[in-house]
């Protein structure tokens, strides 16, 4: 069993500097990077996970389906990848995740609308709707402080 000094996060891999977006860059963000010392992260990709390659063609979410923007319907794939985020979550007791905004997997409050105009609507990704329905917390890049605060609520316990 895996049983960490720190907590262990779910951290989106792109937001330490893996080269696995949708152009195929990532973003070493420094105030993810700052919380490293505090946690043990689990860098994950669902997308990757699900199969789909890097670079890919940029997809949004429309209701319950992600539609690549030359219309390809690649639901299967982010659900998949989702499960096996999840299924990561699981194995090292994650309580939380950091993952990055507005995307249709990882999205956290907001995320774009299927349009492909880059309009943002309130919702979530499909991989943060499922560990949310697992009891993880998850927070997007911007929420550091959130998830600072309750790596302190763990460390009190």
């Amino acid at each position: 069993m895996y049983t960490p000094e720190k907590p262990a996060i779910l951290v989106s891999a792109c937001l330490l500097g893996s080269k696995c977006r949708y152009n195929g860059k990532g973003e070493l963000h420094e105030d993810v990077q700052g919380l490293m010392s505090r946690c043990h992260p689990i860098p994950v990709c669902p997308e990757i996970y699900g199969g789909l390659p890097t670079p890919r063609i940029p997809s949004e979410r429309s209701g319950n389906r992600v539609i690549g923007k030359t219309g390809e319907d690649v639901t299967a794939q982010y659900e998949k990848g989702a499960r096996e985020t999840l299924h990561m979550a699981q194995l090292y007791h994650c309580p939380a995740a950091i993952l990055k905004e507005r995307s249709p997997s990882c999205g956290s409050g907001q995320i774009y609308d299927g349009t492909h105009t880059r309009t943002l609507i309130p919702g979530d990704g499909v991989t943060t709707e499922l560990l949310r329905k697992h009891g993880i917390a998850v927070f997007g890049e911007s929420e550091t402080d959130k998830l600072e605060k309750l790596i302190d609520d763990m460390e009190r316990m």
